[in-house]
């Protein structure tokens, strides 16, 4: 999964979909709706955000994933996304939970900054009993004393998902470093780890991204990081 961490145009986010089409990614990501720390932040520009999203994804024969952050928003995103995001700041909020988890479609749910595992399957399993089967989890690097990068990024937490649960695992390694140049490291840890999937932040012009654009990669980084990733796979004996 791949895509910008915001959609700030139309343009931006074509660019973005071929750099992730051409790695081989499968899904194109993208927040229409940003929950940011500071309310003047940039957070996003809604519905036509999520037209966008849809409409270049198809073009490109991807799907598309994408945050909703309120159980009001969740039919209106789930018109135009294949798969909903819970974001780490919204693990539990379990009214939302409930909703995704009878919006019929898949959901991947992101670990809190501050989350337990077992806080994070618990959140699971209130979409699983609101009768939705198809949770992805999301290990994103969690909060701790350590400031030389964004998140400490919890490695771990793969194969001990993949043991305490029946669900795909899946990492971030984007949002669990921060700094671009420290993503192919993190995500080929991962892979080598037994995740699922990767869920990467590439950016066309990162020095003036609209939100996190430290931690994006450019088109050209995506495709040594698919190349280098499907290598540590394969090393391993998995498909990627």
């Amino acid at each position: 999964m791949a895509g910008p961490c915001a959609v700030e145009s139309f343009d931006q986010l074509a660019a973005a979909a071929d750099a992730a089409a051409a790695a081989g990614a499968r899904i194109l990501r993208g927040g229409a709706f940003k929950p940011r720390t500071s309310p003047y932040s940039f957070r996003g520009l809604g519905e036509p955000a999520l037209r966008w999203l849809h409409d270049i994804a198809a073009a490109r024969d991807l799907a598309v994933v994408t945050e909703v952050m309120t159980p009001e928003l969740v039919p209106l995103v789930a018109e135009y996304a294949d798969m909903l995001q819970i974001g780490s700041r919204s693990i539990q909020n379990f009214p939302l939970l409930d909703a995704v988890g009878r919006a019929g479609r898949p959901v991947l749910l992101k670990r809190g900054m501050m989350s337990t595992l077992d806080e994070l399957l618990a959140s699971a399993e209130y979409i699983l009993s609101a009768g939705n089967p198809d949770v992805i989890l999301c290990e994103r690097g969690i909060r701790t004393f350590e400031p030389q990068t964004r998140n400490t990024f919890d490695v771990v937490s793969v194969p001990l998902l993949k043991r305490l649960s029946h669900l795909p695992v899946v990492a971030d390694p984007s949002h669990a470093t921060g700094q671009a140049d420290l993503v192919l490291p993190a995500a080929r840890a991962a892979v080598a780890a037994g995740a699922d999937g990767l869920l990467i932040e590439v950016h066309p012009d990162p020095a003036n991204a609209l939100s996190d654009g430290p931690q994006a990669l450019l088109p050209s980084d995506l495709a040594e990081l698919a190349t280098s990733c499907g290598a540590v796979a394969r090393a391993i004996g998995r498909a990627f």
